[in-house]
């Protein structure tokens, strides 16, 4: 019995470790949509500004949800953050192949993080009905259990 309420302690904790391990790969997947997000919205701009012509009026964003109007100088070469505060000027055709194979490394790595969410998630569901059935058995125990009568003292 004590072995099987050992158990039950460490399945505790099992579960307590991969529901920390679910939040942390959920975490990690809502970084990188936010980041998939923000590539897709650079490369459309990119796109846009491909068509777009000298002196187009153009509207830039500065945060917050808010805008500056301003003239487009050129529209052939664009500066790209290619990391660690570092930025280099490119053309358009280079920025977005930049870009897309940015989007496909992000978007290889949340497949990655969903699978392994997956693992974990159904890692939780099969602990979750082992620690359930065990702690059923042991009630079930204690409560069968036959109970000591003691003699009434006057």
């Amino acid at each position: 019995m004590a072995s099987e309420e050992e158990t039950l302690r460490r399945l505790a904790m099992e579960l307590r470790i991969l529901e920390g391990t679910a939040e942390a790969l959920q975490s990690r997947i809502n970084l990188v949509t936010a980041a998939l997000t923000e590539l897709r919205v650079a490369n459309a701009t990119l796109e846009g500004l491909e068509k777009e012509g000298e002196g187009a009026s153009l509207f830039v964003p500065i945060g917050g949800g808010s805008y500056v109007k301003a003239k487009l100088e050129s529209a052939e070469k664009v500066i790209v953050g290619m990391g660690a505060g570092v930025a280099t000027e490119i053309t358009i055709k280079e920025a977005k192949e930049n870009v897309g194979s940015r989007v496909a490394e992000l978007e290889e790595t949340r497949a990655s993080l969903l699978q392994q969410l997956n693992q974990v998630l159904g890692k939780i569901e099969d602990g979750r009905s082992k620690f359930q059935d065990l702690r059923t058995k042991i009630r079930e125990r204690e409560r069968t259990k036959p109970v000591r009568k003691t003699s009434r003292r006057p």
